[in-house]
């Protein structure tokens, strides 16, 4: 009778955490769902549109991303999975950006309930590893999308739950489920073709054999070979080996060190997974944190003043403008990021066993992928450890005893919020630098309706799917705009060519500010959320600099006037 009563106990635990989670998640994303499309978005809709013409064609067509257009199957470098999905949902709920983000709710749930499920066996505080993976940076950010990255790891996720409860005792449909899971994954994101090695290694850990199992993780490997022949087939490149390939040309032509980007590598770590420096007090000796922070200190300093090389093309300064914050946002995120690596690294070394070597694996191999493989360090590519390292912190408070359990909660309670509260900031950062580009393209729509000259423009990500949205047209670098009466416009982040003074007859600036004092995206504060071609921190606080974009009309220049001079003076 009391084991029955614990039962019941224990599921109603168990439902009240998933409303929690699913309240908490709403909570952090629907007020950002009207967010304009960013980044790579653009990309996933095109594919998305194409495909619910051509269903079997999803890169049948050209685009033009870098003054040039080029056909999708030689410009993207991910798989079609996500934008299956957005052509799915976009026909019930429509094209809007409020009806897509809403869709990817569904994922970024999916994320959320299957960090606390797999969290179930792997420490006695399932919901705080699962609030740990909700409340980051790297996840409320991401969420906030329709690229592939949440999807990626929602279905990560259940392939290893389904694999893990189907493994011992043997449940054959789980582990037929986890498999299609795995292909879905990879054919989401290719790093999703990582869960066979992981879940490979597990296994055999697990069990000190190879066993039947195995013979279900050649289906993946064969799916993935077919489309590989598909691809070559169809578009005349095997798409996974061109992604590979254009990852290895990448990180050449930037000549960084090993160190540099281990360096950047645990900065992002730590700002994706932000809960192991709010929990940091609770989770390590003052000591530990002492000599870890001092050490960060002396590398993020030399970083922000100019004085460590990074790589060719990444420096955009000798050094930065606001050295001292880019200094002290690297010390603490460095810091971070230390701490998620040495707790992955001192659960295996101390438990010894399958459930500890999955975690590690899962962290350091997510690490090597970020930094050293994909073709550069962003947050979407650190992803997804945040779940792995959610676990990692409840592993750890799981073992703690010098607290009573009251203060402990309270003190949980207090780190969490603290990263919680800086990652919705972050979140309404990114929404605001995102709507910036949609108020341009408004901003230049306006100005140039009406006129008889064409619309041009340079720049990408959501400027130019709401450029296109309006009919204006991407520049082509053979033919660039010329005639009399044509308009150019141009993002400030995107300034590939110049025009002559001669050959512009009126320039306007357009400028957006900034106001929240954050940012996923500005080289002056050296923040590369996307790309740390922009800088060593996933995102950075400190006075940002409004968004500028220049109205270039062209014809016979008037430089001899003093307005003419100062509206061109203005665009440089």
């Amino acid at each position: 009778m009391a084991s029955a009563t614990q039962r019941i106990q224990t599921k109603h635990s168990q439902l009240r955490s998933y409303v929690f989670l699913t309240v908490a998640l709403f909570a952090c994303l629907l007020p950002f769902s009207g967010k304009a499309f960013n980044i790579d978005d653009t990309l996933f809709v095109y594919v998305a549109r194409q495909i619910t013409q051509h269903p079997l064609d999803p890169f049948g067509f050209k685009v033009n991303w870098f003054l040039d257009a080029v056909p999708m199957a030689y410009e993207t470098k991910n798989p079609p999975f996500a934008s299956y999905y957005i052509a799915a949902a976009a026909s019930f709920v429509g094209w809007s950006e409020r009806a897509l983000h809403l869709a990817f709710l569904l994922p970024a749930l999916a994320v959320v309930w299957g960090t606390y499920r797999l969290a179930q066996r792997f420490t006695n505080s399932p919901l705080l590893a699962a609030a740990a993976t909700l409340l980051t940076p790297a996840f409320l950010v991401s969420a906030n999308s329709v690229m592939c990255d949440t999807m990626m790891l929602a279905l990560w996720l259940w392939a290893i739950i389904f694999w893990i409860e189907g493994l011992e005792p043997r449940k054959p449909w789980y582990l037929a489920l986890s498999v299609l899971l795995i292909t879905l994954c990879a054919l989401t994101k290719y790093f999703g073709a990582a869960l066979i090695v992981l879940l490979a290694a597990y296994s055999l850990a697990r069990q000190r054999r190879f066993g039947s199992w195995a013979w279900y993780l050649l289906l993946p490997i064969l799916v993935l070979t077919e489309y590989q022949h598909w691809t070559k087939t169809v578009y005349g490149l095997r798409m996974i080996t061109s992604a590979a390939h254009f990852s290895t040309g990448m990180r050449q032509t930037r000549q960084s060190s090993i160190l540099a980007k281990a360096l950047v590598d645990l900065s992002f770590v730590g700002g994706c997974a932000l809960p192991a420096l709010t929990l940091a007090p609770l989770l390590w000796p003052r000591k530990k944190i002492l000599v870890v922070c001092i050490a960060s200190a002396i590398v993020g300093f030399l970083i922000s003043t100019g004085r460590m090389f990074l790589g060719k093309n990444l420096w955009p300064f000798e050094f930065y403008p606001h050295w001292f914050l880019v200094g002290i946002q690297l010390t603490l995120l460095i810091a971070a990021g230390f701490s998620v690596m040495w707790l992955a690294a001192a659960d295996a070394w101390k438990r010894r066993d399958a459930d500890s070597l999955l975690l590690m694996l899962w962290v350091f191999g997510t690490f090597i992928f970020a930094g050293f493989v994909n073709w550069i360090i962003n947050v979407r590519s650190v992803l997804p450890l945040v779940p792995a390292a959610g676990i990692l912190f409840a592993r750890r408070v799981d073992t703690l005893r010098v607290h009573p359990l009251r203060w402990r909660a309270v003190t949980l309670a207090v780190a969490l919020a603290a990263a919680g509260g800086l990652s919705l900031w972050l979140t309404w950062a990114d929404t605001e630098l995102a709507n910036s580009a949609r108020t341009a393209a408004t901003v230049i729509e306006q100005r140039t309706r009406n006129q008889p000259g064409a619309v041009w423009f340079t720049g990408h990500w959501g400027f130019q799917y709401y450029m296109e949205s309006f009919g204006a047209h991407a520049v082509v670098v053979d033919d660039p705009p010329h005639r009399t009466g044509d308009y150019l416009a141009v993002a400030e982040n995107s300034r590939l060519f110049e025009m002559r003074p001669a050959f512009v007859t009126a320039c306007e600036v357009i400028q957006i500010p900034m106001n929240l004092g954050i940012t996923t995206a500005q080289r002056e504060l050296g923040a590369g959320f996307y790309s740390a071609d922009w800088g060593p921190l996933p995102f950075a606080i400190g006075p940002v600099p409004p968004e500028r974009y220049a109205l270039i009309q062209l014809g016979p220049s008037r430089a001899s006037t003093n307005a003419a001079q100062k509206d061109w003076l203005q665009c440089q």
